[in-house]
């Protein structure tokens, strides 16, 4: 019990009916390698894993910072990027790919500072639109210097042999699975990512973490408490930033693929926006549960309609209203739905009927 405490720095998920979602999301990540077949779920489940840590970085900054970011697909751009260019050579190796994701660090780092030390200085939405206009500048960027980055194609690479599908660890198989080099890639997603999520759970329960929530709460008695509201504000931005970086990285490395629609378009930051509403703000364990549920609606919703629409083809408005072409309208109304009847998230939902039983 007491390493459970410290794994999750004192931060359970005080509800049943929440930690035993979050129990079967944990299980059915880390056993999805075999219990299903085909790339598809096992593409969803990484798209997960990485979601996970891209919206809960950004919830550093919103949930409990109370900052206004839209330049968060940048820094999620600029890991993918740093290493994907590092494995576009002809011989990728494991050195190339960490010079990439170190100079793709350096480069998140500064972005970071400049745009958290001049921007962070105005308020509100000010500071938003400069944010959205420094990451929309890097979107085109990124678009135009197509002999560097690939332009609108963007660019697919190359990884290490242990990571080819062509590869197996062990003659045998586990579970009826063979041990290839896709299924270590997805483990060295999931594990980065479990370590990353541990990492900012620890984070958010430090004294540094203490300190942005009264910044959300009240700046104004933080600066009064004698904190340097800037600094604290900056520090945030950069490390918000640095692990929407390595989570690109992690999102490339599975792909291998980069491209400017995939990792920096604002389709990216409104997913990212959605799932942090869904599953609730200024806490952590609402990315988890916001990014799978959303993933899995992203990717399933479209063909659970598509096998209604044909059960009730007898019916013909009801089979045209569920028709699969009008999939993103329903995902709207769930997340409209969600919305009014979890005004505060999920998890805050859950919580909230924790504290009234």
């Amino acid at each position: 019990m007491n390493f459970l405490r410290s794994l999750l720095s004192d931060d359970f998920p005080r509800s049943r009916i929440l930690s035993i979602i979050l129990l079967a999301i944990f299980l059915g990540l880390l056993s999805a390698p075999f219990i299903t077949s085909g790339a598809r779920p096992l593409n969803t489940a990484a798209t997960i894993c990485v979601y996970v840590i891209l919206v809960a970085s950004y919830d550093l900054l919103l949930g409990y910072t109370g900052i206004v970011s839209f330049a968060h697909t940048m820094f999620f751009g600029i890991g993918a990027y740093g290493v994907g260019l590092a494995l576009s050579s002809e011989t990728p190796s494991w050195s190339g790919m960490l010079i990439g994701l170190s100079l793709a660090a350096v480069l998140t780092i500064a972005l970071a500072l400049i745009i958290g030390m001049f921007a962070l200085r105005v308020r509100a939405i000010f500071y938003s639109m400069i944010t959205l206009a420094v990451a929309s500048s890097f979107a085109v960027l990124a678009s135009q210097l197509s002999d560097f980055t690939g332009g609108e194609d963007g660019k697919t690479f190359r990884v290490p042999e242990i990571l080819t599908p062509g590869f197996q660890l062990f003659e045998q198989t586990f579970w009826g699975k063979t041990i290839d080099g896709k299924i270590i890639t997805y483990y060295i997603v999931f594990f980065a990512c479990l370590l990353l999520f541990l990492f900012l759970l620890r984070v958010v329960n430090s004294p540094f973490g203490r300190v942005l929530q009264a910044i959300r709460e009240n700046e104004f008695r933080a600066e009064a408490l004698g904190y340097r509201t800037v600094y604290y504000r900056v520090m945030a931005n950069c490390l918000a930033a640095l692990i929407a970086a390595a989570a690109g990285a992690l999102m490339a490395l599975w792909l291998r693929y980069v491209g400017p629609k995939t990792m920096l378009s604002f389709e990216v930051m409104t997913d990212i926006l959605l799932i942090v509403v869904i599953g609730g703000m200024g806490t952590l364990y609402g990315a988890v549960v916001g990014a799978a549920l959303f993933i899995l609606a992203q990717n399933y919703l479209k063909s659970l309609m598509a096998q209604g629409s044909e059960a009730l083809v007898d019916y013909p408005v009801f089979a045209q209203i569920l028709h699969p072409d009008r999939w993103m309208l329903w995902l709207g109304i769930l997340f409209v739905l969600s919305v009014y009847f979890f005004p505060t998230g999920i998890v805050g939902k859950l919580r909230s009927l924790k504290k009234n039983l």
